[in-house]
Formats: C-alpha cells, sequence, structure tokens
C-alpha cells in the first residue's frame, strides 16, 4: 500500500502508542489529495495526545469497523493548521460528503470540542 492505493481506502486502521510503547488501534476515515492523506478527530481524543507524544504511527487497510484487511505501513501523524487543517476538512469533505461535509462537523459543534485535522506520510523503508 502507497499514497497511491489509499485513494480507494476510504478506513484505515490507524495504530499509536503510548508513552509505555502499547499500541492502539483506532478506524478512522481518510481522505487524500494529491501527495497528502488526512483524517479528523477531535481535539480531546486520545489518539490526538498519543501523536503529540510520539507521531510514529501504523496505518493498515481496514473495514470501517477495524478489522484490518491489509499489512500495516510505517507512518508519521502531524496535526494540522491554518490553511493546511481547512486544506484536510475540503479533502474530507470531497471524499465523504455526508458524513465529514455534515455530520461529523456538527457532532464537533454540539459536544463543544475543537475538530483536529491530521496528515499521514507514509515512511520509506530502505
Amino acid at each position: 500500500m502507497s499514497l497511491t492505493a489509499l485513494p480507494r481506502q476510504r478506513t484505515v486502521l490507524l495504530t499509536t502508542f503510548r508513552r509505555d510503547g502499547t499500541p492502539v488501534a483506532t478506524p478512522v476515515n481518510i481522505a487524500v489529495a494529491g501527495e497528502r492523506a488526512f483524517f479528523r478527530t477531535w481535539d480531546t481524543a486520545g489518539k490526538v495526545k498519543r501523536i503529540r507524544n510520539n507521531p510514529e504511527v501504523t496505518v493498515a487497510p481496514s473495514t470501517v469497523r477495524g478489522r484490518q484487511t491489509g499489512p500495516p505501513l510505517p507512518a508519521q501523524a502531524s496535526v494540522l493548521s491554518g490553511g493546511d487543517s481547512a486544506a484536510a476538512a475540503s479533502a474530507l469533505a470531497r471524499k465523504h460528503p455526508l458524513l465529514h461535509g455534515i455530520l461529523v462537523p456538527l457532532i464537533h459543534r454540539l459536544r463543544g470540542n475543537r475538530t483536529v485535522h491530521l496528515e499521514l506520510t507514509l515512511c520509506v523503508r530502505d
């Protein structure tokens, strides 16, 4: 799997790591725009805290319920801001119009949480 395969993928299994190294896997919806892959969550989500502590993650194709359907690949995750965050929101809304165009932003507002957009960069193995 590479970024060229990700545009067809609606959901990936994102594995982040706690400070003690324990993996935590979460299915996330992604959108790819050019050479960039994005996902969103709210600012209080555990995965955001884990990514801020350790940006190294793994990404694997999965079902929407989190059943892994392909091999995991190492990646780096980073929190976006400003124009990059807006580009991520647009990409997600284009790929998932009902879910990320309407429902998720509405739920985030109703919950009172700030939406955080993140970028995934696949790591190249030598």
